[in-house]
């Protein structure tokens, strides 16, 4: 229902900026533009994030990982790649569980421990399981699209010739509102996504506390990192597993709080034992992270190596 009142948003703006035949234009766009990204999505993220796929002799830890736990979701095994980046994060992409692929930043694999980022690679697994990853990128194409007919429309005055009224007002309101419409429609798709994920990678890994313990480690530090990709390309912050540099008010995810607390729920009703992990950071702390994260910080000495999901050898 939410996709089609994105398309029918479109139509109604192409209406609104060329009659009838711009909304049978808009349509034949749209229709264009949902064929190109279900056969095309996965390329165009994973060239977007450099990833590079690995495999069992490349990383035998993670790709094992994500092995296991496709099998205990019962999903063919997907595509696994790696981006070289400092910001944690993860994400997965294709059109549907026999195509999909999962990848994750090196900041990610080298910041948790293995059970939380089996926790993190079986949320996005449950996207795949759930076939979120196809409707989201069509979200994503859709709301792009909006977005650059109602920036068009601001350069070329359109309107209605067959009704006699060609009302700049109109066109003006269209392609104001038009674009916070489609905002709205996508964050509503995303947060319920990324909830419905959370449920299904707790079912997938049996331990939700390790997510939950994940989310709160990486949502504060996917705000401080720079993410070069999403800052050139903001439509692909909604894939990410947590969001980047956007307030709750405009965010396409859900707040970490009221993730964590759902997943405690959802720990408590597996008859899982203890305490949820923080999740909240005063100002004082986050400055005092975010310069332990300059580039001119000196590093931070560790008392021994730790392995992490990437290198099972603890190198860096």
């Amino acid at each position: 229902m939410l996709l089609s009142a994105l398309t029918a948003l479109f139509m109604a703006l192409g209406y609104t900026l060329g009659g009838s035949g711009g909304a049978v234009i808009a349509l034949l766009v749209a229709a264009g533009m949902n064929l190109f990204t279900f056969w095309n999505a996965d390329k165009i993220v994973l060239s977007m994030h450099n990833a590079r796929e690995v495999d069992a002799q490349s990383a035998p830890e993670f790709y094992g990982m994500v092995q296991a736990l496709s099998q205990r979701a019962g999903l063919p095994m997907p595509r696994v790649y790696v981006i070289d980046q400092d910001a944690p994060n993860a994400f997965a992409t294709g059109r549907n569980p026999e195509n999909a692929a999962v990848a994750a930043t090196t900041g990610l694999l080298n910041m948790l421990t293995r059970d939380e980022v089996a926790g993190v690679m079986a949320h996005e697994l449950g996207h795949v399981k759930n076939r979120d990853t196809l409707i989201m990128t069509m979200v994503a194409t859709i709301a792009g699209a909006i977005s650059m007919l109602a920036n068009f429309g601001l350069f070329f005055r359109g309107g209605n010739e067959e009704n006699g009224h060609s009302n700049m007002i109109a066109t003006l309101l269209a392609v104001i509102v038009a674009p916070f419409a489609a905002m709205i429609v996508q964050m509503a798709i995303s947060r319920t996504r990324e909830y419905g994920a959370d449920q299904a990678g707790a079912e997938i890994s049996g331990n939700p506390r390790a997510l939950a313990s994940a989310l709160a480690k990486i949502s504060g530090r996917a705000e401080l990192i720079p993410n070069p990709v999403a800052e050139r390309n903001p439509a692909a912050a909604q894939l990410y597993i947590v969001p980047v540099h956007v307030s709750e008010l405009f965010s396409t995810h859900p707040a970490t709080e009221k993730r964590i607390a759902a997943l405690e729920e959802i720990a408590q009703d597996m008859g899982q034992s203890g305490s949820p992990p923080p999740v909240s950071m005063s100002g004082q702390e986050r400055a005092t992270q975010a310069s332990a994260l300059s580039p001119v910080a000196p590093p931070v000495a560790s008392p021994k190596p730790r392995r992490s999901a990437l290198d099972p050898h603890g190198r860096d």
